[in-house]
């Protein structure tokens, strides 16, 4: 099978990721996908026009789904669920090509694990995208295996580009980029509810309410979608002062609110420290 790319595992995050690599034009037959059942397989067929196989049919063949997608392939992305990460990299090995690289999305799932799993010196790249991949704007950090070597870090970069922007980071970084732009989308979206629920309190109509909390949210993200954009600055600009947006402000502070965010988000990193115990 001559495929430049293998999709193992194929839920909401590698689908995002091969939608955006398809529309950045790799023809769909560069592409090969693998899910658990065949229904899964023949929806992602019809949207995509990729080859998908079941890893649960009734076919013979579908226990060695995973290693016939996998062999021949140039990248190769395990999204299945960190559980399960190490399991699929020992299924697939012994049929990688020595030059593919393998990208994992698993969170939690840390380098050596799935290094170990694989044949000695098989490029590996942990890789941590962000829900906004789904919409095109997604931010991804990778960090580089042992074995990764330039070109199997651009192979990487371009596969998430399609998707949205691209950091290089160290594997010590990736928990604490989860906390922020992995659980990110999350915290923004609370965010989101509490305006929302605040509008109602104020008297609005609870569906109002909910627009405008979700439009002004979605506004401001597209005014920090530029590398030249500072957060501080843009809410000076909007606070005037002795305002009504000021008072707001000063309450924020005086209650915690960054102290609130910053706690969370260490905790976040903690959990997912918590999982890569155990799954050790």
């Amino acid at each position: 099978m001559n495929t430049s790319i293998a999709f193992l595992g194929c839920g909401a995050m590698n689908e995002a990721i091969m939608a955006g690599l398809l529309d950045s034009g790799v023809p769909a037959d560069r592409v090969v996908a693998t899910v658990r059942t065949p229904e899964r397989a023949g929806l992602l067929t019809d949207r995509y026009g990729v080859r998908v196989a079941s890893t649960t049919s009734a076919d013979a063949d579908a226990v060695t789904a995973n290693a016939r997608a996998a062999a021949g392939a140039r990248v190769v992305v395990l999204g299945v669920k960190p559980a399960q990460v190490a399991e699929l990299a020992a299924e697939i090995s012994a049929v990688l090509a020595p030059d593919a690289v393998v990208v994992s999305v698993a969170g939690a799932v840390p380098l050596r694990s799935i290094e170990q799993a694989l044949r000695p010196g098989q490029p590996v790249v942990r890789a941590m995208p962000n829900t906004p991949t789904r919409v095109g704007h997604g931010v991804t950090a990778i960090a580089p295996g042992a074995h990764a070597a330039p070109e199997h870090l651009r192979a990487a970069r371009d596969l998430f580009a399609t998707v949205g922007s691209v950091v290089e980071v160290t594997e010590d970084q990736i928990d604490a980029v989860g906390a922020v732009s992995g659980s990110g989308p999350a915290y923004v979206f609370y965010l989101t509810e509490a305006m929302a629920e605040a509008g109602e309190r104020l008297g609005l109509p609870a569906d109002l309410a909910r627009m405008l909390a979700a439009r002004t949210v979605a506004g401001a993200g597209r005014m920090l979608d530029d590398e030249a954009a500072d957060p501080a600055a843009l809410r000076r600009a909007v606070t005037s002062p002795h305002g009504s947006t000021e008072r707001a402000i000063l309450l924020f502070e005086e209650r915690g609110l960054r102290d609130v965010v910053a706690a969370g988000t260490a905790a976040a990193q903690a959990r997912t420290r918590e999982i890569t115990r155990g799954l050790e």
